[in-house]
């Protein structure tokens, strides 16, 4: 149960560095834009992430049960997976790099788990899980991000090449609220499941390992014989991704929104646009995807039709090593701990 209290304490640390980490994505635009004042902005993204964390459940599902195999997966598995994600979350956080959330996560599952299967890498489930819905989303979403992005863009330099700069200010001066609104919804609706699959999944392991069997008839709440979202999950993730929103991601805020490119509110709309339709989509398939790298290709796309020489290529440089590490740095954080556990 001991064990259990931690998975519990480390899921909800996590998702409240989730929320200050990845949250100020959904923001960085609307604020570097001067549409919002950060702290409006940042009000705002906390309720938008609470919605769209309250709906869907299909990539909570493929974090649980879609990446390795329950059968081996025990409790400690689950807290060293949390604790992996964490310390790398932390890290890339102090030196301002918009890393990945959810490949630290995947990549701390996947290494705890493959040590506490001894070695074996068939408790990954490679050609079902992690190749379809981790690495190639992984590759493909931030092509997609730029190429859209910039195509958005140039429809939008084509459709408003007549109107007065002042116009195009004042129209999409309200539109960029609306859509770092959705923007900050998708994020909810993908990042936030990610971690409500690893608790159901610290539930389901628990309840099969007979751990909640002697506990009091009040706490039959944890007990659960089959990998379905309890609600209390869902609404626990949900309002800790808020408050860790509420906290702000100053340090990222910065990186994504001034040092990458300077943004008009025409441009963050065409970003923040172009990320919450594919983070949507990817949530409604269960794809758990990588928030960061979405809107940072699509600022990177509408930053290259704007101006391509504009694009500052060593903020990008550093970006890019920082994706390319996470997922076999946590995995390995993740393993080194899971080994170190099973050694106690």
């Amino acid at each position: 149960m001991l064990t259990f209290i931690s998975v519990i304490l480390a899921a909800i640390v996590f998702e409240y560095s989730n929320g200050f980490h990845d949250a100020a994505n959904a923001i960085a635009t609307v604020v570097s834009t001067r549409v919002l004042t950060p702290r409006r902005a940042i009000a705002m993204a906390a309720f938008f992430n609470l919605t769209g964390a309250l709906l869907g459940g299909a990539v909570a599902s493929t974090i649980g049960k879609g990446l390795v195999d329950t059968n081996i997966v025990t409790m400690p598995t689950v807290l060293c997976a949390l604790i992996a994600a964490f310390a790398w979350n932390i890290a890339t956080w102090w030196f301002g790099l918009p890393s990945s959330s959810s490949h630290s996560l995947i990549g701390g599952l996947c290494g705890a788990a493959l040590a506490t299967a001894r070695g074996n890498w068939s408790v990954i489930k490679w050609n079902a899980g992690v190749w379809p819905k981790v690495v190639v989303p992984m590759i493909t979403s931030p092509i997609a991000g730029f190429i859209f992005g910039g195509l958005l863009m140039l429809l939008l330099f084509i459709a408003l090449r007549r109107f007065t700069p002042h116009f195009v200010q004042s129209l999409f001066g309200k539109l960029q609220i609306f859509s770092a609104a959705w923007m900050a919804h998708s994020h909810g609706s993908n990042d936030a499941q990610k971690t409500m699959g690893v608790i159901t999944l610290a539930l389901f392991t628990g309840t099969k390992a007979g751990s909640f069997d002697h506990l009091p008839a009040w706490l039959n709440f944890l007990k659960t014989p089959t990998f379905i979202l309890p609600t209390w999950v869902v609404a626990l993730c949900a309002l800790t991704m808020a408050v860790g929103t509420a906290a702000g991601g100053w340090r990222i805020i910065r990186t994504l929104g001034h040092r990458m490119v300077k943004l008009q509110p025409v441009h963050g709309f065409a970003a923040e646009t172009t990320a919450a339709l594919i983070i949507q989509a990817a949530s409604y398939y269960g794809i758990p995807l990588s928030t960061t790298h979405v809107i940072s290709t699509s600022i990177m796309g509408v930053g290259a039709v704007k101006r391509f020489s504009g694009m500052r290529w060593t903020v990008v440089e550093r970006i890019i090593w920082a994706w390319l590490f996470t997922l076999p740095a946590s995995g390995l954080i993740g393993y080194a701990l899971a080994r170190a556990a099973a050694a106690l």
